[in-house]
């Protein structure tokens, strides 16, 4: 029976999306491996190092950096974040395939890593909303957030979507089930032509 090598399925999205409940449930379901990130900031309460976060200091965090040792990195609020390259790399060997929660800069930064493992594997998807008025349902449905959040959350969101002609696919959401079946057919399909070159 053919082997083949794991897939490396980038996601972004704006915020009201689905893309982490998408990315969350097919992990839960054993299909992909959810990439933890790295990051500087303290964990909350009941955040696991290794589970939610690879939780390191500033210091370590900026040696990895040295090291090439992340495929994508950002400074956010004074906090650093990452994704390690040998997390990735470890899944991947082994055939199985990893799915990426990450913002367009990140995705950038992913497509332009020259690991030729990560460049054959990688798979990036936009999801989006059909439009700015289902977004802002969607944001002010949470009803967690002040209207000042959510304005500013929508400015990032629609300049999110400026991006999406930068990925090889785009869904549409529409509503859980239907984004979800939608969104493992891609990987599914993916899987198929992987098998073409194993």
């Amino acid at each position: 029976m053919s082997t083949r090598a794991g897939i490396l399925l980038l996601v972004s999205g704006p915020s009201g999306s689905g893309k982490t409940t998408l990315c969350e449930r097919l992990e839960k379901a054993g299909e992909a491996y959810y990439a933890v990130s790295a990051t500087t900031r303290a964990p909350r309460p009941g955040e696991t190092d290794r589970e939610d976060y690879f939780f390191l200091s500033q210091e370590e965090f900026r040696q990895k950096i040295t090291e090439d040792a992340f495929i994508e990195h950002a400074e956010v609020h004074g906090n650093f974040y990452g994704t390690l390259k040998s997390e990735i790399l470890s899944k991947l060997s082994e055939g199985r395939d990893v799915v990426m929660d990450i913002d367009v800069q990140g995705a950038d930064l992913v497509r332009a890593c020259q690991d030729s493992t990560i460049k054959s594997a990688l798979v990036d998807l936009f999801i989006t909303v059909p439009n700015e008025t289902e977004l802002r349902s969607r944001l002010t449905g949470r009803q967690t957030d002040s209207e000042e959040v959510i304005t500013k959350r929508m400015n990032n969101s629609l300049e999110e979507m400026t991006y999406k002609g930068k990925y090889t696919y785009l869904l549409i959401s529409s509503d859980r089930e239907t984004d979800y079946r939608r969104f493992f057919s891609l990987l599914e399909a993916e899987r198929m032509r992987q098998l073409r070159h194993a």
